[in-house]
């Protein structure tokens, strides 16, 4: 009886002492808003957005930052909406859809037989700390192919570098955000 009394005390006074866990915060993408654009060589064609390809870690809805080239770690406590890779797709698919650039733009799972295809290659997109110097990193590589005959029609690599604000996650949310606004801008120019 007394050890069960002891070992109540000790677990009650070790409740009081413990502290909550810092609340998850989740970001998204903003997908920007794009005018209409009047011509394009490809206003007849079925565009299929391919799932993108990442080169260092596994796409899901993990924050990534480095303090170096070689120490590179996750957010505990904050999170993308989705996993990353769906969050591109869906922003892509969205920006060009808007952009009236093709016919019809959908995701690479669609059944729709495509006349092109849209791939991309994520090299980075992290959250930069050097001492001081603070700002999110974006560098995708796409390639447009005729998917009929699997012959690649062109390919651009875009990098950016936006300073942050803050050095925590909103303020690599917040350069990120503006980074995808360039993006979008510069992927539609480089397809008409």
């Amino acid at each position: 009886m007394r050890l069960f009394v002891v070992l109540l005390g000790v677990f009650l006074l070790s409740a009081c002492s413990m502290k909550e866990a810092p609340v998850m915060k989740t970001y998204t993408l903003v997908v920007p808003t794009v005018t209409p654009l009047a011509s394009s060589p490809y206003k007849n064609k079925v565009l299929k957005v391919s799932y993108p390809l990442i080169l260092k870690e596994k796409l899901n809805d993990k924050m990534h930052y480095s303090y170096s080239l070689s120490d590179r770690g996750v957010y505990l406590n904050s999170r993308w909406s989705n996993d990353l890779g769906k969050l591109l797709q869906g922003s892509m698919i969205h920006v060009l859809t808007q952009s009236r650039l093709f016919k019809v733009v959908l995701p690479f799972a669609s059944n729709v037989e495509e006349g092109l295809r849209l791939e991309s290659s994520i090299f980075d997109f992290s959250h930069h700390v050097r001492g001081e110097a603070s700002y999110a990193i974006v560098s995708i590589q796409y390639t447009l192919m005729n998917a009929q005959t699997g012959k690649l029609i062109k390919t651009k690599r875009f990098s950016y570098k936006e300073h942050t604000t803050t050095t925590d996650a909103r303020g690599y949310v917040e350069a990120t955000n503006k980074i995808m606004s360039r993006l979008s801008r510069d992927l539609l120019v480089w397809l008409r």
